[in-house]
């Protein structure tokens, strides 16, 4: 089976978030599986800045192509490189006016760059001569896809039985537009109704997508209910509970070479499951870093975006209590002004207790998730979360909410059954998250016993992607079946 994976972000060569990682890792699996991918994505400025500090070469194949139906005349070039660490084809959309800006998603015109990037892959297909049986497109900068291939590429040879599967990674982000982009895009008027990418008279990319893709996912299974509900749905409930025998969730993976406590050359000390007291040598080398005193207390990581939807605003309402604690809390994130400065004055305040690291940092990241003894995630609402796949996977406790993919992943330590890898609330308030937090504080202080298993159940959570890429699979072979 041959698949197309169409992406805006894909680790190595951009990375902003989840995304990245997910399009990254789920080629290698699929290819182990006797899938055919490859891979389409955007040359972004940073792609090129980034060859030489990852080590991929960038080859132009092809230059000077057209891009049919858009009311442009800018041209594209197409760039070849394989995945790291695989055999995977890399195929780069190149254009220096769509494709020019410092960061991944900006441009002079966003709406415009997205179309252009899915309109212009369509026809790099048909120059390449490539064939496929599935297109996988992702989220709503690539959603546009499967409308062309029902509309103006339908009657395309080399899009012939061509199934399209599209994955929501957070339906937060929809591509909402002025209705004009139509007319750039040389979409027929018809589509602009209530029944095609019409949305409270604009046009939204991502609803084309739900709408025009045979076969839907979310990154986790419980996301996938949660967003035909009102309150996750974003406006979008009614559609998706109309193609809700064609949604799907697929929890996300995570690349266990890539992540993998024993090699891993960022964090202070490698170790295993079989030498967990190593652990406690990473904590402490943080804690000397960060500015810490050095003592058995336990170390509370956190790294996310500061906003609201990461349960900043619940968390913040409690801060002062948990200082109150005997524990330390290492934060690394950047995000809305209001919790930056919240987190810096704190820091200032509690010394001895509080690191706050506004700041994006890969390499700190890795040393918090092996060095933490727990790690925190109170999102307002997480379509997978791969902050607490990591942390499971180097030992570290996870405290979330159960939202999503962390209702997924997480669950309840139960002590009479010693089952369960961490700690979690379900009421988005304040008093649960706090009361998640005492818990666990509580076990690790008073039952070592049940702590040290603990650490055991989260290093053996399966979440690799060898599982999720056999999910994949599956989904690809439903909607290979829908066309007929």
């Amino acid at each position: 089976m041959k698949v197309a994976l169409i992406s805006y972000e894909v680790y190595p060569f951009a990375k902003v978030g989840g995304l990245a990682d997910v399009v990254g890792a789920l080629p290698k699996y699929l290819e182990k599986h006797g899938t055919k991918p490859i891979i389409f994505m955007p040359k972004h400025r940073v792609v090129e800045k980034g060859a030489e500090k990852f080590g991929y070469t960038l080859k132009k194949i092809k230059e000077g192509l057209n891009v049919p139906f858009l009311k442009t005349d800018e041209k594209f070039d197409i760039y070849e490189t394989k995945l790291p660490k695989s055999n995977v084809p890399v195929y780069l959309i190149s254009n220096d006016y769509y494709f020019s800006a410092e960061k991944v998603y900006d441009g002079p015109d966003l709406a415009e760059q997205a179309i252009y990037f899915s309109a212009a892959v369509l026809e790099a297909i048909k120059n390449l001569k490539l064939k496929f049986d599935i297109f996988h497109v992702n989220d709503w900068q690539t959603a546009l896809i499967p409308v062309y291939l029902k509309s103006l590429y339908k009657e395309v040879p080399e899009f012939f039985k061509a199934a399209v599967v599209l994955t929501i990674h957070n339906l937060g982000y929809q591509g909402i537009f002025d209705q004009k982009y139509l007319e750039f895009a040389g979409l027929p008027e018809y589509l602009y109704n209530i029944d095609g990418i019409e949305f409270y008279g604009k046009i939204n990319f991502l609803k084309g997508g739900i709408l025009f893709s045979d076969v839907i996912n979310t990154v986790s299974p419980t996301y996938s209910q949660e967003i035909q509900t009102k309150e996750y749905g974003e406006k979008l409930d009614g559609v998706l509970r109309l193609r809700a025998a064609d949604l799907y969730g697929i929890l996300n993976g995570i690349d266990y070479e890539e992540y993998n406590p024993a090699t891993d050359d960022r964090i202070y000390v490698n170790y295993s499951i079989d030498d967990i007291e190593k652990k406690y040598e990473n904590k402490k080398k943080l804690q000397e870093e960060m500015g810490l005193p050095v003592k058995d207390v336990p170390v509370i990581g956190m790294i996310n975006r500061l906003v609201d939807q990461k349960g900043l605003d619940i968390l913040a309402d409690i801060f002062r209590y948990i200082t109150l604690f005997n524990v330390q809390f290492v934060l690394l994130g950047t995000g809305d002004e209001k919790y930056e400065k919240l987190f810096e004055d704190i820091a200032k305040e509690f010394p001895e207790k509080v690191s706050a690291n506004i700041k994006f940092d890969v390499t700190l990241a890795q040393k918090i998730y092996a060095a933490s003894d727990m790690f925190l995630m109170p999102s307002r609402y997480e379509p997978c979360g791969l902050g607490q796949m990591y942390s499971l996977r180097y030992g570290t406790i996870p405290v979330v909410r159960y939202t999503g993919g962390l209702a997924d992943t997480v669950m309840e330590y139960d002590e009479s059954t010693m089952k369960g890898n961490g700690f979690g609330f379900k009421e988005y308030d304040s008093a649960h998250l706090l009361r998640a937090i005492a818990r666990s504080v509580d076990i690790y202080f008073n039952k070592k016993q049940h702590w040290r298993k603990l650490i055991k159940n989260a290093m053996t959570t399966d979440l690799s992607w060898e599982r999720s890429a056999k999910e994949y699979i599956k989904l690809y072979t439903r909607a290979k079946n829908k066309i007929v």
